[in-house]
């Protein structure tokens, strides 16, 4: 499958909305997002615009699509900038400057193809290439019982950091924090 990683584009909010929706539908959104699709779906227009216009921007916050030939979006994933002494998205404040990767999918006719690995290269070496903040390490989230995605992270080099935190609405499960520092 050819496929082409980049940026999104601020006028592209109707396609990030779409495959948000998607990801959120997806049999396993219950292990890989804390969004539903009933919250995502009632999200007012501009929300989704004002997502695109940041991630455009790319000071705080970039999403990647992997499209293929003919312009479909087949998968995507966000890197947020987070600061100390910031309000972090999940697990609280960093120590360091860091990038969170959140929002990782890849539509199941797409899964096996490399296009995750395209997407986390992407990720990853945006978040390394920032000249100011200097980030130190990269993170992410995964659910304890998603062990597809968990294989997936270590492979691509992330490991345990020996943090879990509650799972938000469901206290007796628990979210696995995974990092790849500065290498």
């Amino acid at each position: 499958m050819t496929y082409t990683v980049r940026p999104v584009r601020s006028e592209e909010w109707p396609l990030a909305r779409e495959i948000r929706l998607a990801a959120l539908q997806d049999p396993d959104a219950h292990l890989a997002f804390l969004d539903t699709y009933e919250a995502a779906v009632a999200r007012p227009e501009q929300v989704w615009r004002d997502r695109c216009a940041a991630a455009e921007e790319g000071r705080t916050v970039r999403q990647f699509i992997g499209q293929d030939a003919a312009g479909r979006w087949l998968g995507t994933v966000t890197v947020l900038v987070e600061l100390p002494g910031d309000e972090a998205a999940f697990g609280g404040p960093p120590s360091v400057p860091q990038a969170h990767i959140v929002g990782v999918y890849v539509r199941p006719e797409a899964r096996g193809s490399g296009l995750a690995e395209e997407l986390f290269r992407a990720a990853v070496a945006w978040s390394w290439a920032l000249p100011e903040p200097r980030v130190e390490r990269v993170r992410l989230y995964t659910h304890e019982k998603n062990l597809r995605a968990q294989a997936f992270y270590a492979k691509v080099g992330f490991v345990p950091s020996g943090v879990t935190v509650p799972v938000p609405g469901d206290e007796s499960a628990r979210e696995i924090e995974l990092v790849a520092p500065r290498g």
